[in-house]
């Protein structure tokens, strides 16, 4: 027992890393994401971020068994996409602690690719960020000048009474989201990052070091810190909004209850997670079709 808690106390979840060289001719946002069995989501995923302007997509692919390479395959071009096996796990071996493969494959994007891009975003199929004022995220992004990187806080929806995976998709289906995306209720506030990737030092799934500093801004380029975005006032989807479709369909929460979290360790708390967060999100709900107008200008 005093072993399993040391081991996950002092788990790996932080990786710190050499910058990355400055290529002069930098331009252009792009995504990292991990995936494991999300054929029936990728496809709108990548077609979503595609007509956002996402420029390059870097997939790494935890052991997938269904059709999720090749489907996200059909929609983009060669050049627009990177393919990285992933399905390791790792441990170090003195102490057994277990590294997050998540950060690690970040860590992998940011050190080998992220001198071609301006930004660089890590998220996951059930995440999407759009621009809100401009018709890409890039034009978004050149408002802000010369900062090194932008917190956006997740935005929760929930399963709008699906049971099952509805034909329409993800964001024409589920409009449904927690109202304060602020809120201390457990699960829902939370962050994932926009980053010059030439300026990263230390990772963690949800906070991103640049220049070894905590400095962080929200989406109008105001400045705050870590410890401090969680304060109200740090709020705002102005101008970038992410939305979390934490739960998609109710089979889809099945299958996420099953198939755990990405740290192993973690694995016996998980259900209770996932079930605590659904209900978090359930208490106060506002309908937000922001993602929908957004797509659906571009058609």
């Amino acid at each position: 027992m005093f072993l399993s808690r040391l081991k996950e106390k002092f788990k790996i979840s932080k990786i710190s890393i050499k910058q990355s060289e400055k290529i002069f001719d930098r331009s252009g946002i792009a995504i990292a994401a991990i995936v494991k069995n999300e054929e029936k989501y990728i496809s709108e995923w990548a077609r979503f971020h595609h007509k956002a302007g996402v420029s390059h997509f870097y997939i790494y692919d935890d052991n997938s068994t269904d059709n999720t390479i090749q489907n996200i395959q059909k929609v983009l071009n060669p050049n627009e996409l990177t393919v990285i096996p992933w399905g390791q796990r790792m441990e170090d071996t003195r102490l057994g602690r277990e590294i997050h493969n998540q950060v690690l494959a970040y860590a992998h994007a940011v050190s080998n690719f992220g001198k071609f891009y301006r930004w660089m975003t890590f998220i996951d199929i059930d995440e999407f960020i759009f621009p809100k004022k401009h018709k890409t995220l890039n034009d978004a992004l050149g408002g802000l000048g010369d900062v090194d990187n932008i917190s956006l806080p997740w935005h929760m929806f929930s399963t709008n009474g699906h049971k099952i995976t509805p034909k329409e998709g993800v964001v024409a289906s589920f409009t449904s989201r927690a109202k304060n995306p602020m809120s201390n209720e457990p699960g829902i506030r939370q962050f994932k990052m926009i980053i010059d990737p030439i300026k990263v030092t230390d990772l963690r799934v949800h906070s991103i070091f640049t220049n070894h500093s905590e400095i962080t801004h929200n989406d109008r380029g105001i400045k705050s810190n870590f410890k401090n975005r969680n304060l109200e006032n740090f709020y705002s989807s102005e101008n970038i909004q992410l939305n979390h479709y934490y739960t998609r369909a109710q089979e889809d929460v099945d299958q996420k209850i099953a198939r755990g979290p990405n740290l192993e360790s973690k694995a016996k708390e998980y259900k209770r997670k996932v079930l605590r967060t659904i209900k978090s999100i359930e208490q106060d709900m506002i309908e937000d079709l922001d993602a929908y107008r957004f797509i659906s200008k571009l058609k």
